[in-house]
C-alpha cells in the first residue's frame, strides 16, 4: 500500500493534502457549473415566454394597449427572468473567484479554471436576449 502522507514528485505538497485540493477545485467547478446552468434556464424560459406571448398576440411586441389590465405582462415577466438568471450568473462568478483566490494562496499549483469562459458566454446570450426584449425583437 503506498503512504499517502509522501511529498508530490514536483517538490509541493503531500499527496494527501494535494488531492484534498484537487477535489475542493472540482467542488468549485461543479458549483460555477450549477450557477450557470440556472442562470441559462432562466434567461432561456424568460426569452421563451417573452417569444411565445409575441407570437399567440398578434401585434403584442408592436403596440402596448392604452389601458394596462394586468400589472405584469408577458414581456415584463420575460424581462425580469432574464434579469434574474444575468444576475445569477454575477454572483455565481464573483462567488467562484472569490472561492479559488482563497485557495491560490494555500495551493499556489492550482491550475486555472475554465468554467467562467463559459459563464461570460452564456452572460453574452442574456445580454443579446435582453436587448431583444427592450427593444422587442
Amino acid at each position: 500500500m503506498a503512504d499517502q502522507t509522501s511529498s508530490d514528485p514536483a517538490g509541493g505538497l503531500p499527496t494527501n493534502l494535494r488531492l484534498a485540493y484537487e477535489r475542493t477545485r472540482g467542488a468549485y467547478e461543479r458549483t460555477m457549473m450549477a450557477w450557470v446552468r440556472t442562470g441559462t434556464s432562466l434567461i432561456t424560459f424568460g426569452f421563451a415566454v417573452y417569444k411565445f406571448f409575441q407570437f399567440e398576440i398578434p401585434g403584442s411586441a408592436q403596440h402596448e394597449p392604452l389601458i394596462k389590465t394586468t400589472l405584469i405582462g408577458p414581456r415584463e415577466f420575460g424581462f425580469m427572468l432574464i434579469g434574474i438568471g444575468l444576475l445569477t450568473l454575477v454572483l455565481g462568478t464573483i462567488e467562484h473567484a472569490r472561492d479559488l483566490k482563497a485557495m491560490r494562496k494555500e495551493y499556489p499549483g492550482m491550475p486555472t479554471s475554465n468554467t467562467r469562459y463559459i459563464a461570460a458566454l452564456v452572460l453574452v446570450l442574456g445580454m443579446m436576449a435582453l436587448v431583444a426584449v427592450v427593444y422587442r425583437f
